[in-house]
């Protein structure tokens, strides 16, 4: 069972909820972008770092940078390191 039907929320009405509580208007959280990014970067580095990148995401936008710019930055950082399973640590 997804996590979605267990809570009997959407992700589009948790992003709608989520945005009224922010005071942030819907068109400018682009899910699809954070999305994206957080599976680029979840396997190309370690899983922990999906939800932190999203965050530093998050903060470089609300300090001025295009969101498509940053995530492409930050998906090239990401795919640019060597896969975890491949590690030799």
């Amino acid at each position: 069972m997804a996590d979605s039907e267990k809570s009997g929320i959407k992700l589009d009405e948790w992003v709608q909820a989520a945005c009224a509580e922010l005071n942030i208007a819907p068109s400018d959280a682009p899910v699809s972008l954070v999305l994206n990014l957080a599976r680029d970067v979840a396997h190309n580095t370690v899983r922990p770092a999906a939800p932190v990148t999203a965050y530093l995401l998050g903060l470089a936008v609300g300090r001025g940078a295009n969101p498509r710019d940053a995530a492409a930055a930050l998906t090239a950082l990401a795919t640019q390191q060597p896969h975890p399973d491949t590690d030799d640590r």
